[in-house]
C-alpha cells in the first residue's frame, strides 16, 4: 500500500513537472480563456463593422411574412427595422400618421415584437401634390414637416423618399428564373416604352426638378433645426419617363445637382447601390465620395446585372448578392472606411425555394440570406482593418 502511494506521488510530481515545463494544462486553459475573451471582444467590436443592419417591413406586422421574418430577424439579432408608418399598427386606423401619438404607438408596436423601427420608408404626406405642384402641395408639405418634427420627438431621425410621382418602383417581370431557380426582378424598357400616358400628359423634366427645388427649400432648414436626415432614393428603374412621367434622379450628375440646392449635411442620399450601378457608377468609388462628405444616410445593400448594354440602363434583374456587377467585398470596405454607421438593409431579395411569391424582392428567406453573406462581409472588412 505504502509503495503504491510512494509510486502515485512521484508520478504525480512527475506530471506537475512536466505541465509547468510545458505552459500546463492549468496555465494553457486559463490562456485558452483569455483568448476566448478576447476573441469575444474583437467580434463584438467587429459586429456587422458598426452598421445597423435592419430588415424592410413593408405590409406591417400582421403581414404573415412579415411575423415570419420578425422570427428570423430575433434569431439573427438584426433589430432594425423599416417601414412606412401605417396608423393602424398602432391602433389607430383613422388618425393622422403625422401625429406624435399614432408615430409612438408604432414604434411601440414594434418595440413590443423586438425590433427598433428606426427609418421611415415611403413617407406619408409626399405625394403627387408636392411632386407634380398641385393644389394642395403647400398642406402636403406642411404635413410632412409635422411629421418630421414628431419623428424626432419619437426617436426616429432617418426619411427615406422619391421623386418618382404617380408611378414609383416599377418591374416588368417579377418572377424571372434565377440562379437555382429562385426567382428575381427584372425590367424592360422595350415592354413599357409605348405604354398610355397618366391622366398628367407628357410632363417636362423641368417641372420636377422645380417643384424638387421648392420642397427641398421649404423642408430642409426645418429638417436642419431638429437634426432629420432626409435620404433620397434613385429612381427606380432609372430611365427617363415612364408614362410621360419623367425620372429626374436617374443620374449621378444629377445627384450631385440635388445635393448642391440646399446644401446640408441633412439634405442626403438612399444609397440604393442598384440603381447607381445601373447608372454606370463605379459604386465602392461613389460609396467614399458621398460617405466622405457625409451624403450617405442610409444603404440599400443590393446587387443588379446589366443587360441593355447602354447607361443608364434600360435592361437589367437583380441577382443573389454574391453574383452581379457589384463588387460588394468592395462595397463594405468603403462603407467601413467611411465610418458609415447609419441603417442598412438587403434589397430586392430572391425567392428562395418553399416560399410563395407573394412579395418579390422582399421574401424572407431571400433576406436571410442576403444578411448572412453582409454579416459575413463586415466582419471580414472589420477585422482586417485591426
Amino acid at each position: 500500500m505504502k509503495e503504491n502511494r510512494r509510486s502515485f506521488l512521484k508520478k504525480s510530481a512527475g506530471l506537475t513537472a512536466t505541465l509547468a515545463v510545458s505552459g500546463g494544462i492549468f496555465t494553457s486553459f486559463g490562456k485558452d480563456a483569455k483568448v476566448a475573451s478576447t476573441n469575444r471582444k474583437l467580434n463584438g467590436m467587429a459586429k456587422d463593422a458598426g452598421i445597423k443592419f435592419s430588415n424592410a417591413y413593408f405590409g406591417g406586422l400582421k403581414n404573415a411574412k412579415n411575423q415570419y421574418l420578425i422570427k428570423l430577424a430575433r434569431q439573427m439579432d438584426v433589430l432594425g427595422a423599416v417601414a412606412g408608418l401605417d396608423p393602424g399598427e398602432a391602433g389607430m386606423p383613422n388618425a393622422n400618421p403625422w401625429d406624435y401619438e399614432v408615430i409612438a404607438g408604432v414604434k411601440q408596436a414594434y418595440k413590443d415584437v423586438g425590433l427598433d423601427y428606426h427609418v421611415v420608408e415611403g413617407p406619408p404626406s409626399l405625394y403627387s401634390k408636392t411632386k407634380l405642384g398641385l393644389k394642395g402641395r403647400d398642406e402636403e408639405i406642411a404635413n410632412f414637416i409635422i411629421f418630421m418634427k414628431n419623428l424626432k420627438r419619437a426617436g426616429i431621425d432617418v426619411i427615406c423618399y422619391n421623386w418618382m410621382p404617380e408611378i414609383s418602383w416599377a418591374r416588368t417581370n417579377v418572377e424571372r428564373p434565377g440562379r437555382g431557380g429562385a426567382l428575381v426582378t427584372a425590367f424592360d424598357y422595350d415592354e413599357i416604352e409605348h405604354k398610355p400616358l397618366t391622366e398628367y400628359g407628357d410632363i417636362p423634366a423641368e417641372r420636377l426638378w422645380g417643384t424638387l427645388e421648392y420642397f427641398l427649400k421649404a423642408v430642409v432648414p426645418e429638417a436642419e433645426k431638429i437634426g432629420m436626415k432626409l435620404a433620397l432614393h434613385p429612381d427606380d428603374p432609372q430611365v427617363p419617363k415612364i408614362q410621360g412621367i419623367p425620372r429626374i434622379m436617374n443620374t449621378v450628375d444629377n445627384f450631385d445637382k440635388m445635393l448642391k440646392i440646399v446644401p446640408s449635411d441633412y439634405n442626403g442620399v438612399t444609397m440604393c447601390q442598384g440603381n447607381f450601378s445601373l447608372m454606370g457608377a463605379d459604386v465602392p468609388t461613389l460609396i467614399r465620395r458621398w460617405g466622405n462628405e457625409g451624403k450617405i444616410h442610409f444603404v440599400h445593400f443590393r446587387n443588379v446585372e446589366e443587360l441593355s448594354g447602354v447607361l443608364p440602363s434600360t435592361k437589367f434583374t437583380e441577382t443573389f448578392h454574391d453574383e452581379g456587377d457589384i463588387d460588394m467585398y468592395q462595397a463594405m470596405k468603403a462603407y467601413y472606411d467611411v465610418g458609415f454607421k447609419g441603417s442598412m438593409r438587403p434589397d430586392h431579395v430572391p425567392t428562395m425555394a418553399g416560399e410563395e411569391n407573394t412579395s418579390p424582392g422582399y421574401m424572407a428567406l431571400g433576406n436571410l440570406w442576403a444578411l448572412g453573406y453582409m454579416r459575413g462581409l463586415a466582419e471580414s472588412v472589420s477585422k482586417e482593418a485591426k
